[in-house]
């Protein structure tokens, strides 16, 4: 598993990608699969456009 998102990122407007969770990207040789550490069934299908647990991220801070 790895925890660095692919580029470009599978399902561009999923909510996985902002969230605070953080998301893992478990690849295969032809997919890539978003797995979220609080769902009980891990794998949501695929774009998410609502989900209870969301919580984005918060800003990352800017380099001076």
């Amino acid at each position: 598993m790895d925890e660095t998102p692919p580029s470009p990122l599978p399902f561009p407007t999923s909510l996985c990608h902002r969230c605070a969770a953080p998301p893992r990207y478990v690849r295969t040789k032809t997919s890539t699969f978003i797995l979220c550490p609080l769902l009980p069934q891990k794998y949501a299908p695929q774009p998410v456009l609502q989900c209870p647990l969301f919580r984005p991220k918060s800003p990352e801070p800017e380099a001076k």
